[in-house]
């Protein structure tokens, strides 16, 4: 039978179609008779399955719906400002710690500087309400603290010492005396026998004490710098040599973590400036144990 030359068969055409979209890797397509809505060529099916039509009960998958996260929610809130905080300072810090005082928290006299003994204390009472213990007074503490407390009296609010004033040496008893305790480290200005103003003082350290005696003031000097150390001594009245009693900074910052060179330091100026325009040369100093 001869063969037939020239046209190859439909089927052959399509087969080597296939043969040769093989070999080069390709993804075999569906050409379609109406693909070419223009006359113009024709178009490939898309190599994505079309979705099935819908039927009588089939429901359209929901649409997604994508929601911005919020810069802040109700759970972001930043915290509210504290009312008041370490280094906070003034007569609100004076009641917080008397009032913090009426409760045991707060051993010491108001001062009305917020530092880290008035930080603890605050953290002290937010335990006891179950707040958190931040340190800094938050509107929800200061309104517990104050409905748990009374309003603080002027002796509470600003007390002449820290410490009980002790009882006057005999040898102040009579006169206009500045009667110093080393016992209860007060200053008393004592006015035939009764104590008119009190205020806390500290000392020498064990290798520059503080004399003890009878005394008397030599000299005043408001403004007084001492040669020697270098260190201001404002409101300084001087009784003995190089010792005199007068304002310190460093105790007033410090407390009694130090110690002076012999004087007797007063940690509150406003207390000592009356006192300083009050005493003259020759008032007599009791300095007693």
């Amino acid at each position: 039978m001869q063969r037939s030359r020239g046209r190859r068969t439909a089927p052959a055409v399509a087969a080597v179609l296939v043969v040769a979209a093989l070999a080069v890797g390709c993804r075999p397509v569906t050409i379609t008779g109406a693909g070419s809505p223009d006359g113009k060529g024709v178009r490939y099916a898309p190599t994505t399955p079309a979705p099935p039509p819908l039927g009588r009960h089939t429901r359209p998958a929901p649409a997604r719906h994508t929601t911005k996260p919020q810069p802040w929610t109700a759970h972001h809130r930043p915290a509210p400002r504290p009312l008041m905080a370490p280094g906070s300072r003034g007569a609100k810090v004076r009641e917080l710690q008397a009032r913090l005082a009426q409760l045991g928290l707060f051993g010491r006299a108001p001062t009305g500087y917020y530092g880290s003994v008035t930080a603890t204390a605050v953290r002290a009472f937010q335990r006891r309400q179950g707040l958190p213990r931040t340190g800094t007074v938050q509107p929800a503490a200061w309104r517990a603290l104050r409905s748990q407390t009374r309003r603080p009296s002027h002796a509470q609010l600003d007390p002449p010492t820290t410490r009980p004033v002790s009882a006057p040496d005999p040898r102040c008893m009579r006169g206009r005396v500045i009667c110093i305790s080393k016992r209860s480290n007060t200053l008393a200005w004592v006015v035939d026998g009764r104590v008119v103003s009190a205020m806390d003082v500290r000392f020498g350290s064990q290798y520059t004490p503080t004399r003890e005696g009878t005394f008397h003031i030599t000299f005043k000097s408001r403004h007084h710098l001492s040669t020697l150390y270098h260190t201001a001594m404002p409101y300084a009245m001087f009784f003995s040599g190089g010792q005199a009693v007068h304002y310190s900074a460093d105790f007033a910052a410090h407390g009694y973590r130090g110690a002076s060179h012999g004087c007797v330091n007063v940690r509150n100026k406003k207390k000592l400036a009356p006192l300083f325009n009050t005493v003259k040369p020759g008032t007599k100093v009791v300095i007693h144990h």
